[in-house]
Formats: structure tokens, C-alpha cells, sequence
């Protein structure tokens, strides 16, 4: 006999007429939905170049919170009254092909099954999915060709029939997660790029002995204040390779708002002045650089935008050799974490917390020491129930601590006060806390600003320990296409177990009171929706016990989420 969930995976065209979805029609908690409930609208239609897919699983993240917060004014939102012409959320989906266009049957068929790249990009203009494009807030969605023929090509990723629906969900929040530790910058001036050099040189005998020759230099540079050796050799060597020479001579105008075309690849300063570095940051473009040339120690701390080395990848570095080149170059900037090390994580309980600490544990020449920090005593609890025993197994020392408690705090920070910590990964975005995590930092330390602190957002810091003790400051939470294929090869290969991320689930009637955990931080994992089941209240595992014990039975060791548990919740279900 042919279960429900058998029936299912073919994918056969929807019965129903209606799409249950939640729309958003601004701002705020209130404006989701009608009434606190989501809608029906008529079952989408689809053209010949286009796909019906229906949504199987759905992940909430915080950042549909943070769309929810900010309606129409979110940056990824343009040209569109969502009171009139409302968005759904969800990017974090997987979905499977119900209905083809003719025009694409030697592609596709019913019951193929995919997850997305949510950032889908079409001549350069945004139409992310769960933002612009209809997410997966709902039942059905038709894919057009902004989705299968994008700047990328196509932004769909195939999905084994045998793999999980809540398992291929998160593979997107994982993809992000990993893709951290493998960022990339750069260590020499950008090629082609734009370069600013801002003196007085004073006597020291700066020079570029790599990066600014025929083989490869800038395009543009600007000069402030360069009257010394370096200035002469710039404007020679400019005239030489046909560089554009620009002579800024007034700082004290400098906007503190500058448009794109005002931004810079590189500044190169030659003093250390904390008022001119602040003063000069908002001038660096994505992926920038901001090099201090000079070993003369900063009179305080500096107010720098977090929120851009998050988003726009700005790094600043620093050091004594009047050699710009080996400035850039001496320390290339690690993002994986060190190997045998010791690596701090800010916020470790909650959902994307629990991955960093999951990869961590999991990962080849991963670190030796792993301590984890959370305000909330019930996440902390359950971090150790679900990784103490697999990471002192696999020889690690894992710590937990509650820094709202000083005595625990002190006490489990006073080992390290000395040393120091290789890696620091923040994920709680508040600035003080930014802050504070910075001088935890070892030589050569790398703090990874995870949280996503928004553009605007600033936080001190003290890039002496830049200048001085060669520490690295980085961000950056997103994923690609590729990162997405690798997290999903991982998981239908036995290497990544992302089920393990999940805490709650319920069907679509539930979003409201997901969102609503997400603010509240309710949940230690991720909370999964299931687009297609019959009315299920937000549930956390363990609660499902009492009100689905059949698919508690197939839980692993009672608390983990399964294929098995979740074929079982949709037989009885659907």
C-alpha cells in the first residue's frame, strides 16, 4: 500500500485551488498576516518558460526578523509599497517541481526536488527569494526565469529524493556558517583599483617594493599630504604606467556620507591619527582596505562601523615596516579556524551559535580548546547536552559559561587572560559586546564579526592591538551557489548532519509564534516549518512527546531531529 508520504514525493499537481501563504504588508509583527492568520490567494498559474513548485520545509531566520522590523525600508526591498503589493518571506526552503511549462520538459519533471540560492541577482539588481520573489512562507511558488536564467544562470541546486526536506532547508544557514571560515582578502594594493595615500611622510623611508609596478597597480590614485619621497616616486612612477593622479588637499571638507563614486579600494596612511582614521573610514568601498604605515602608538580607542566590516568586508591592518607592500603582506589574514587552538564563541546557543560550535567540533584540525558563551543558562544546557560528550571523545576541551554570572565568568576566563584566544566568533550584535570581544584576541588573533550589526551600527575598538600584536578583525555571513552545493554534497554524504540544528516545528499556521521565538531567542536550534502539513502548533522536540509521540519515538537519543521522524509527521499530517 502507498503511504501519503510516497504519494507525496512524486510531486503530482496540486488538488487544491487555493495557496495559503503569509503576506507582509509592512512593518511590525501586526502586519503579517490578516488577523494573525496567514491568507489564501488563487493557486498561481504558470507560463511555458516557468516552474509550479510546491514548498516542503522552511527554515525561520532571524533575518526575516529583521525584514519584519523594518517592511519596505529593508535594503533588500526596492521599488515596491508592500502595503499594496505585500512580500512573503522564507529563503531558507527546499521545494519540489509540481507542474513544468512545455518549454522545459527535457529539463524538468515532477518530483524533482531542489534548494535555492537566495540571492538571485538579474543585470545587477536584486530579486532575492523570501524578499522580492515569493518565499517560502507558502504552500505553492512559480519560478520564472529571474530564478532559472539569472546573472549567475540558474540559482536552483538539486536535491537526492532520499535526502530530508528539513535537513536540505538549513543547508542554506549552514552554507553561511562555513562560508565564514573561508573568506578571502587581500594582501597587496588592489589591481586596477583605486588607491589613497594620506601623509605628512615625516623622515620615515617609505616605500612599495610589490604592487605597484607594470605587472600589476592601481588605476587611480590620490594624494593628500604626500610632499616627501613617497609622493615624488607615486607621481613618477604614475606618470610611467598611465595611473590617474588626483590631489585632495583639503581633509577637513571630507563628507561623512560619501556616495559610491567617492569610494576607495586602498587607504594608506602614514600617520596614525584616530580623529583622520575615523574621519577617512566611510570612504572605503567593499572589500577595502585601510592600512596604518606607521608603528607610532593610537591616543585612544576608535568608533569604527562594524556593520561595514560585516557586510562590506572592510578590513584594517597595520605595522612598523616603512615597506607599504609588507604591511599588506606579512600577516595574511586567516578566517578558518587555527588549528589545536583556542576559539571563544559569543552567543553560542542559539541556532547559528550551535552550527559554529557544531563545526567547530566536527571539523578536521579544528581547535583544542572550545569555549562557549551565552546569557541564557537553558541554551547553555542544552549546547552541553548535545556536544560535551562528541567533542571530549574527540579530545577537546569544551567549556560553558554564563558571563551575566562574574564569578563564573572570571573564573572560567582567567586561564586564557594571559594567552588569549585564537579565534573569536561574535554572535550576539550589540556593540559593547563587539567591544569587549576584541580583547580577548591572542597575537595574531581573528575575531570574526558573524552577527549581521547592521550598516551604520559602531562599536570600539583598539586597533593598537592591529598596529602592534598583529590582530585581524573580519565579518561576513553570507553564502554562494558553490557554498551551498559543498554543504549539501556534505550532507547527502554522511559528513554534515544538519538535522541536529533543529528545536521546533509546526505547520504554516505557526510562522507568527516562529517569529515571535526568534525575537524571544525561545528555541537553542532552528525552528523548521512544514508548508504542507495540517494545523501543528509550534512544537519544540521534546514536546512532541505528548502531541505526536509517534514521531517522538523516531527522534534520535529523544532530541534529534530525523528522516525517519519527519516521514512519520508527514504520513499522519499531510
Amino acid at each position: 500500500m502507498t503511504s501519503k508520504f510516497d504519494e507525496y514525493k512524486r510531486g503530482n499537481p496540486p488538488r487544491q485551488k487555493k495557496n495559503h501563504l503569509w503576506p507582509l504588508y509592512g512593518a511590525g509583527l501586526q502586519n503579517l498576516g490578516v488577523n494573525d492568520l496567514p491568507i489564501d490567494t488563487n493557486m498561481p498559474t504558470y507560463g511555458t518558460d516557468e516552474l509550479l513548485v510546491r514548498h516542503d520545509a522552511c527554515g525561520l531566520c532571524f533575518s526575516d526578523v529583521k525584514v519584519i522590523r523594518l517592511g519596505q525600508d529593508h535594503p533588500r526591498i526596492h521599488d515596491r509599497d508592500i502595503k499594496k503589493n505585500p512580500l512573503t518571506l522564507g529563503h531558507e526552503v527546499t521545494m519540489t517541481v509540481v507542474g513544468v511549462g512545455d518549454k522545459l520538459k527535457d529539463q524538468y519533471k515532477p518530483g524533482d526536488r531542489f534548494i535555492i540560492q537566495a540571492d538571485i541577482m538579474v543585470k545587477g539588481v536584486g530579486y532575492a527569494y523570501g524578499y522580492m520573489i515569493q518565499g517560502g512562507l507558502s504552500q505553492y511558488n512559480v519560478l520564472d526565469q529571474r530564478v532559472l536564467n539569472g546573472d549567475e544562470g540558474n540559482y536552483l541546486i538539486p536535491v537526492k529524493p532520499t535526502t530530508g526536506y528539513a535537513e536540505s532547508a538549513i543547508v542554506e544557514p549552514w552554507a553561511c556558517v562555513t562560508a565564514a571560515y573561508h573568506l578571502k582578502y587581500r594582501t597587496s594594493l588592489k589591481t586596477s583599483g583605486i588607491a589613497w595615500f594620506i601623509g605628512p611622510e615625516s623622515d620615515r623611508p617609505y616605500s612599495i617594493s610589490q604592487g605597484f609596478n607594470a605587472k600589476s597597480h592601481p588605476d587611480r590614485i590620490i594624494l593628500t599630504q604626500m610632499d616627501g619621497k613617497l609622493g615624488q616616486w607615486l607621481r613618477s612612477q604614475a606618470s610611467t604606467l598611465g595611473i590617474l593622479v588626483e590631489e585632495k588637499k583639503d581633509l577637513e571638507r571630507l563628507s561623512t556620507e560619501p556616495d559610491e563614486t567617492q569610494k576607495v579600494d586602498d587607504i594608506i596612511l602614514l600617520q596614525p591619527y584616530t580623529n583622520l582614521i575615523e574621519k577617512v573610514s566611510p570612504y572605503l568601498g567593499f572589500h577595502a582596505i585601510l592600512a596604518i604605515c606607521n608603528p607610532k602608538q593610537l591616543e585612544r580607542k576608535l568608533n569604527i562601523d562594524v556593520g561595514r566590516i560585516h557586510y562590506d568586508r572592510w578590513l584594517y591592518i597595520g605595522g612598523a615596516d616603512p615597506d607599504i607592500a609588507k604591511v599588506y603582506a606579512h600577516i595574511p589574514i586567516r578566517s578558518s579556524l587555527k588549528p589545536g587552538g583556542k576559539a571563544l564563541f559569543i552567543g553560542a546557543g542559539g541556532p547559528m551559535g550551535r552550527m559554529h560550535v557544531q563545526h567547530a567540533i566536527e571539523v578536521s584540525n579544528g581547535p583544542a580548546i572550545i569555549v562557549c558563551s551565552d546569557v541564557s543558562d537553558l541554551r547553555l544546557a542544552d549546547l552541553q547536552d548535545s556536544f560535551m560528550q562528541e567533542a571530549q571523545e574527540k579530545g577537546k576541551q569544551f567549556i560553558c559559561m554564563n558571563p551575566t554570572d562574574q564569578n563564573e565568568y572570571k573564573s572560567t576566563m582567567a586561564p586564557f587572560q594571559q594567552s588569549g584566544f585564537d579565534d573569536v566568533i561574535v554572535l550576539a550584535p550589540i556593540p559593547a559586546v563587539i567591544s569587549e570581544a576584541v580583547t580577548h584576541l591572542s597575537n595574531q588573533g581573528v575575531m570574526n564579526i558573524f552577527a549581521g550589526v547592521a550598516r551604520g551600527t559602531f562599536a570600539e575598538l583598539d586597533l593598537n592591538d592591529t598596529l602592534q600584536r598583529d590582530t585581524r578583525v573580519i565579518g561576513h555571513s553570507a553564502s554562494s551557489i558553490e557554498d551551498m552545493r559543498t554543504m549539501l554534497n556534505q550532507v547527502e554524504h554522511g559528513e554534515l548532519f544538519t538535522n541536529r540544528s533543529v528545536a521546533a516545528i509546526g505547520s504554516l499556521e505557526a510562522v507568527k509564534e516562529g517569529m515571535k521565538a526568534l525575537e524571544d531567542a525561545s528555541y537553542p536550534g532552528k525552528v523548521v516549518i512544514f508548508p504542507q502539513i495540517r494545523n501543528l502548533p509550534l512544537t519544540s522536540l521534546p514536546n512532541l512527546k505528548n502531541i505526536l509521540p509517534e514521531v517522538y519515538a523516531k527522534l534520535k537519543n529523544d532530541q534529534e531531529w530525523t528522516k525517519e521522524a519527519e516521514e512519520t509527521l508527514l504520513n499522519l499530517m499531510l
